[in-house]
């Protein structure tokens, strides 16, 4: 269980929150490259740690991330015109560049530096894989954009989705810490265990090594024929779960405290992303809300999960949701029963607590990348393998140490 104080302090992130000031100290995923996909095109609203934001792409391609609210009387610039690189509010004419720099106030008389004296509110970004991040903590703060293998593939080797979680971002991050759920919430009644070494070994053994970036959560499975099935996962600062399935990076962004966004990020070395490989398309809708949701119960077939599917909910990504969502909109972690298969979760929670306190303290958080020569990260390791009885399995994966 974790005290009702512990909670608070790892589920706010809004303005001012310790956790949210925490978060703000890295580069996080803010929208799809997708939703602004042209210069000049129309501008979106984006929530992001409880901060109403616009995105917009200008004409020569550069993208701002502005507070949505002009600096002059409070109109909403999501409505405003994307044009002569920058954004212009349609309720006066103010334009602002990517920066926040006010361009022009035509209202005022010619000559005058009132433009000058204003700064309105603008949030660094950068394009990668697909995303559009963006570094809303102190100017002087920030990092470096971690140099990850992902960042590195050209984009015909990436996919990336994102939805919508009608619950804190905790509760869907503890999710990819949680290794235990995977035998019961995804498993069908018709798989066949041969050749699958996940399926013929004993019940796993659950281990967590606190690292630099953040946790590495190891899974030991004791097979029949004495070899381990090792599987290796990683917490990674501030909000992401890395797996070895598809290579895929999934990132758990506060909107406020009760909605959350994932993003799946995945990537292919050596070759274009296959065409069709990402099913979720048909599972989220052009809103970036998932078709199965609460409102529906998640289309639940109560038939389909008597003979064929332990949940009766199509695909993964809904299981998890409903998984999550159903806690409520911020799970009271005070009244839960940890056991020993819980060992991820405790640990990332550990992890978390001490970093915004030791922040609060005015210490550094972990994993911010400042000195360009140690912006590599070999250490960071998803995958699954067998492991020869006998054998230790870190012997296996000599990129740990």
């Amino acid at each position: 269980m974790l005290p009702k104080q512990e909670n608070e302090l790892l589920t706010r992130t809004r303005p001012g929150t310790p956790m949210g000031e925490l978060i703000r100290r890295y580069w996080i995923p803010a929208l799809l490259s997708e939703e602004i996909p042209e210069p000049d095109c129309p501008p979106v609203q984006v929530r992001l740690l409880g901060e109403e934001l616009v995105a917009f792409r200008d004409s020569k391609g550069k993208i701002g991330l502005l507070e949505e609210h002009c600096s002059h009387r409070g109109t909403s610039l999501f409505y405003g015109r994307n044009e002569d690189c920058g954004l212009r509010c349609i309720y006066h004419g103010w334009k602002y560049d990517v920066e926040g720099k006010v361009l022009e106030t035509p209202a005022e008389p010619q000559g005058s530096d009132f433009k000058s004296k204003i700064q309105h509110t603008a949030y660094p970004t950068k394009e990668i894989g697909g995303i559009v991040f963006a570094y809303m903590g102190p100017k002087d703060k920030m990092p470096l954009f971690p140099n990850y293998e992902w960042t590195r593939v050209p984009l015909s080797h990436t996919y990336v989705t994102k939805c919508m979680l009608e619950c804190n971002y905790l509760q869907g991050l503890e999710g990819e810490c949680d290794k235990a759920h995977l035998s019961f919430l995804h498993i069908t009644f018709d798989s066949k265990t041969e050749g699958d070494p996940a399926k013929e070994c004993t019940v796993p053994v659950y281990e967590t090594e606190k690292t630099d970036f953040g946790v590495r959560l190891v899974v030991l499975r004791k097979m029949a024929s004495g070899e381990t099935y090792v599987t290796l996962n990683n917490f990674v600062m501030p909000v992401s779960g890395w797996l070895p399935h598809n290579n895929e990076v999934h990132f758990y962004v506060p909107i406020d405290d009760e909605h959350s966004w994932r993003y799946d990020l995945g990537f292919t070395r050596g070759r274009p992303v296959e065409k069709g490989r990402l099913h979720r398309g048909k599972q989220i809708g052009p809103d970036y809300r998932r078709i199965r949701n609460p409102s529906n119960q998640y289309l639940q077939d109560r038939e389909v999960q008597r003979r064929a599917d332990f949940t009766g909910i199509e695909d993964f990504l809904n299981e998890d949701s409903c998984a999550t969502e159903s806690m409520g909109a911020i799970y009271d972690r005070s009244s839960e029963h940890l056991g020993a298969s819980d060992e991820g979760i405790i640990a990332v929670r550990r992890f978390l607590l001490d970093a915004v306190k030791s922040l609060h303290h005015g210490l550094e958080p972990p994993h911010v990348i400042m000195d360009a020569a140690k912006n590599d990260f070999p250490q960071i390791v998803t995958s699954s393998k067998l492991v020869p009885p006998g054998q230790d399995w870190r012997d296996h994966f000599p990129n740990l140490a």
